[in-house]
């Protein structure tokens, strides 16, 4: 089940995709539904009554549609996993920097934006516009103290995310927040994929391409810290609520880390496909 937000005819909706005919289901339609995906992720029985009137409804011809991320506006940061593949780590600081508990950061709400959705340059601000393609995971209800055997029950579903870094940004102020969070730099989508969907979430082919040009090849076996840990972690003495996004941590292969380094610009286009989950592709511009 692919559930996204739309705006359709300059209206924000929100619904299920169908890949068999390339048509959206309009939820918004029924009765009492909440205002937005990330209200109706916390509503279980609407939820699955939601499936049940996809089923005998019409769809809207997904050309006709503009597409937004699946949660346009989160309700809190979205939490990011610093250097959870081995790979990445040593790529960009060494043996020695590969961590013994997840490094965690945010990125501001106002970073989100879509499939198909321009990344800006910011030519003024950064000459070092990176990009990460990341496995996100979005929680489907509250939860507080975890446990690891338990944390999936807490998951909804799963999307493709770019955690888009101005590296320059990032280094001169030495933590990840501002230059991770300008503006439009967390790309994702297209829709989220619910848990049911996904067998092993663990076991995930990763691949980023820049103008058509592998970057990143990997797997989410990968992953130091895995999801039921991140999630213990982060749950300690912090409260997880519906709708709120898990970034879980990018490969090898940033252009940071090349020799001579390859950054963004102006003209590029960035496709993250991730095994199970779709394919995320956006435009520098």
């Amino acid at each position: 089940m692919k559930w996204i937000s739309f705006v359709y005819k300059g209206v924000e909706h929100y619904g299920i995709y169908n890949d068999w005919d390339k048509t959206v289901v309009n939820l918004t339609e029924m009765n009492d539904a909440p205002k937005t995906l990330r209200e109706a992720i916390g509503q279980p029985e609407f939820m699955k009554a939601a499936v049940d009137f996809s089923t005998t409804s019409k769809g809207i011809k997904a050309l006709e549609i503009e597409w937004l991320a699946p949660i346009p506006r989160p309700a809190k940061n979205i939490f990011c996993v610093g250097k959870n593949y081995r790979d990445h780590a040593v790529e960009m600081s060494g043996e020695a920097s590969i961590p013994e508990h997840p490094i965690i950061f945010t990125k501001a709400p106002t970073t989100v934006s879509a499939q198909n959705a321009l990344i800006p340059a910011y030519e003024s601000l950064t000459d070092s516009l990176d990009y990460e393609g990341e496995l996100a995971v979005i929680i489907g209800k509250k939860g507080k103290e975890i446990d690891r055997e338990d944390a999936f029950d807490y998951i909804f579903g799963y999307t493709v995310l770019n955690d888009v870094t101005a590296r320059n940004i990032q280094n001169r102020h030495h933590q990840f927040f501002l230059g991770k969070s300008l503006d439009a730099t967390c790309p994702m989508g297209p829709w989220i994929v619910t848990k049911e969907d996904i067998e092993d979430p663990h076991n995930l082919s990763i691949e980023t391409r820049v103008n058509g040009e592998i970057r990143q090849k990997s797997n989410t076996s990968q992953f130091i810290f895995p999801i039921d840990e991140i999630i213990h972690v982060l749950s300690k003495g912090m409260t997880l609520e519906p709708g709120d996004i898990i970034a879980t941590g990018t490969p090898a292969g940033v252009g940071y880390a090349m020799n001579p380094k390859r950054m963004l610009k102006a003209g590029d286009s960035v496709d993250i496909t991730i095994e199970g989950v779709g394919t995320l592709t956006n435009k520098v511009q």
